[in-house]
């Protein structure tokens, strides 16, 4: 187990390995017609032309195979198994430290987006004392990393849409909330152009993409509630616990997120093929 600690903030590495209607017709029942002058035109029904009923057959159908691909899609998430997520939680609320980190307040399923706009799975847990960013196996049902951050040292949130720079070929949808705890401490230069740097005085979060399955799941993936949680538990352990040299609050900005990425052709194949979530991902072979 390897414990990674800079600025207050802490990693803990567990040592675990990374995996990667057909209407009703009653047949005895025949309508007749009126007659249109005509010997050939009695008893013959009118003509209804196709455009008429078929498209919203075709939007009906076309509808129930989006809605059926996109179940099918959602289904190969693992923390959509059953018992796996109330597993998870049972296993992250045992690794909380109670003198170190407090009680448990909330959790929330999100999906963490760093600064090359890669897009990984985590369970964050919001405790009296620290925030707990957690790197979870639904695979294998273990913890692999915590990221400790203490609550007195956050000083600013953010959220809104994201923003990439003027020549940037990449683009991301929806809204986030960026976390910051350590304003007067910029990235390095060798940290901007690492994709696997953790030292970052901030971090970023956005939906998770089981949030819209039910209620429970769009609940436990509410990043606006998870940000207003935050405010008011950062403020009090900030009253309680002061730190020398910061505000006696927490901004709370609406702004949009910057992500300075330009190409980003590692994040556009990983997002895509969400490889930072567990996924049931098939076989290869007979």
């Amino acid at each position: 187990m390897m414990d990674v600690e800079q600025d207050g903030v802490s990693t803990v590495d567990l040592g675990y390995p990374n995996p990667l209607a057909t209407p009703l017709v009653d047949e005895g029942y025949l309508p007749s017609y009126p007659s249109t002058g005509s010997p050939e035109g009695e008893g013959v029904p009118p003509k209804i032309t196709p455009t008429e009923v078929s498209p919203p057959v075709a939007q009906a159908a076309e509808s129930r195979w989006v809605t059926a691909l996109d179940q099918f899609k959602l289904k190969r998430f693992f923390v959509l198994r059953p018992g796996t997520l109330a597993q998870a939680i049972e296993d992250i609320k045992a690794l909380v430290d109670k003198e170190q980190d407090g009680v448990v307040q909330g959790l929330w399923l999100m999906a963490e987006v760093d600064h090359w706009n890669n897009e990984r799975e985590r369970v964050v847990v919001l405790a009296d004392k620290t925030l707990l960013v957690c790197k979870y196996d639904f695979v294998m049902l273990n913890c692999e990393r915590i990221h400790r951050i203490p609550l007195n040292c956050v000083d600013r949130i953010s959220h809104g849409a994201f923003s990439f720079p003027k020549h940037s070929l990449l683009t991301r949808p929806g809204e986030g909330v960026r976390v910051f705890w350590d304003r007067l401490r910029e990235p390095s230069f060798t940290s901007r152009w690492n994709p696997f740097t953790t030292d970052y005085p901030y971090m970023t979060f956005t939906d998770h993409p089981v949030r819209a399955t039910d209620d429970k799941f769009s609940t436990l993936c509410d990043i606006q509630d998870f940000r207003m949680q935050l405010k008011v538990a950062a403020e009090k352990a900030l009253m309680e616990k002061p730190v020398p040299g910061k505000a006696n609050g927490v901004l709370l900005l609406n702004q949009p997120l910057l992500i300075e990425a330009y190409v980003g052709l590692m994040a556009m194949v990983g997002n895509q093929n969400k490889l930072g979530y567990c996924l049931a991902r098939g076989h290869i072979g007979l």
